[in-house]
């Protein structure tokens, strides 16, 4: 084996001087490292069906959410409530109806990621309001599903699909269309039809 890889080094040499062979090591290196670097951005979104991997049922975990600063998302003011406003895991102090209100404003200007999140947030505080579940700031989709879950077994379907949605759009970073936003709306009609 030594020897072989001594025989193809020198052929190597002959043809390409070392230190250029070498550069050239190195640029490709740096390329990759680019490449790895800002993947998503070069990437296609959607990969042809023979490349993707099933899907594994397993619990999301909680990352710190980085976002690239050429697709920075415009920021939703919140309906003035009086109270102070709510952090990223806070749920708002409002009405299911001005979620749901602000979520339809969204849709209609196209900004259906968004939409989707205020919906989920609707549903967080119908199963609130009619003390399915507490809320505990910091909880996860799937952490909150399987909670109301147990709770009332009814509405574990219709929320599970609905963090399905939200963790694809907001973690998996697809893009969002009116169709996400249209199974949101029977999401939540299942859900206020189980409680």
């Amino acid at each position: 084996m030594s020897r072989w890889w001594t025989e193809s080094v020198a052929a190597l040499g002959d043809v390409v001087p070392l230190p250029l062979a070498a550069l050239l090591l190195v640029l490709l290196a740096g390329l990759v490292a680019a490449g790895w670097r800002w993947w998503p951005a070069w990437v296609p979104r959607r990969r042809p069906s023979w490349l993707r991997w099933p899907r594994l049922r397993m619990p999301r975990l909680r990352w710190p959410r980085f976002r690239w600063p050429w697709r920075r998302r415009e920021s939703v003011p919140e309906p003035a409530t009086g109270k102070s406003a709510a952090g990223p895991d806070e749920l708002p102090d409002m009405p299911v109806a001005a979620f749901i209100s602000l979520a339809d404003r969204l849709a209609a200007q196209g900004r259906y990621a968004e939409a989707v999140r205020e919906r989920l947030r609707a549903m967080v505080r119908e199963l609130v309001d009619r003390r399915v579940v507490e809320h505990r700031p910091g909880w996860t989709v799937t952490e909150l599903a399987g909670a109301a879950g147990r709770a009332r077994p009814a509405v574990d379907e219709p929320l599970r699909a609905a963090g399905g949605v939200f963790s694809d759009l907001w973690y998996g970073q697809l893009p969002a269309t009116s169709q996400h936003d249209a199974r949101m709306r029977e999401l939540t009609d299942q859900l206020r039809r189980a409680l």
